[in-house]
């Protein structure tokens, strides 16, 4: 069985909290399922196996790459590191300007194909999905060997089922604080923070340090 490693799983599931923790139509989809108790469980689950499932592949395609070619590992760091610079700034300009969720507009989807229709659409639709699941944590993921990076996979999976879950059943309480601006003000300064630390990582990991 192979070992587990904390450190591995603590860095995906940090990277895929902050991915997924921005505001945008997803998040918002699920915090109005849950505030209007529309389907939360099936809305969250379908939220999370998407990423779980565009996870996995990032981990298996770009890691059987870089093991064909080790000094590809290289240029996905000095990528990884520039990309999660570019967005701790996104994140750190967003606290600066915040937004907010309108939660409660609209009306809840019930009906479970289509709750899952919709929620495959809020998911998979958005190009940044891809980004963030197969190319980023694919490639941050890919600098951890073998075992290790299992354990990076299971720390960013979880983080989504976490999130998702969390959104969708504490709606209730969390819709109210989210339509203030500075609670999203909060969050993407935390956000940012995450991604600047993360960022010198693996800047570290490029320069081999």
């Amino acid at each position: 069985m192979p070992a587990f490693h904390p450190d591995a799983a603590l860095q995906g599931f940090f990277l895929g909290a902050s991915l997924i923790m921005a505001i945008g139509a997803q998040n918002a989809f699920v915090l109005r399922q849950g505030l209007q108790g529309a389907a939360p469980f099936l809305t969250a689950l379908t939220c999370a196996i998407c990423d779980a499932v565009l996870i996995v592949a990032g981990l298996l395609g770009l890691g059987s790459l870089i093991n064909a070619h080790p000094e590809i590992a290289r240029w996905f760091a000095v990528f990884g590191a520039v990309f999660l610079a570019w967005y701790g700034l996104r994140a750190l300009k967003a606290a600066l300007k915040p937004g907010a969720l309108n939660a409660e507009a609209g009306s809840g989807v019930r009906e479970w194909r289509k709750v899952v229709l919709t929620t495959l659409s809020f998911s998979l639709l958005n190009p940044h999905v891809y980004l963030d699941t197969v190319v980023l944590l694919g490639s941050v993921g890919a600098q951890w060997p073998g075992p290790a990076r299992l354990s990076f996979g299971v720390g960013a999976v979880s983080a989504s089922f976490a999130w998702f879950f969390g959104l969708a059943y504490g709606a209730g309480k969390l819709a109210p604080l989210f339509a203030k601006p500075i609670a999203w003000r909060v969050l993407d300064f935390i956000i940012a923070a995450i991604m600047f630390w993360l960022a010198v990582m693996l800047a570290r990991m490029a320069l081999g340090a």
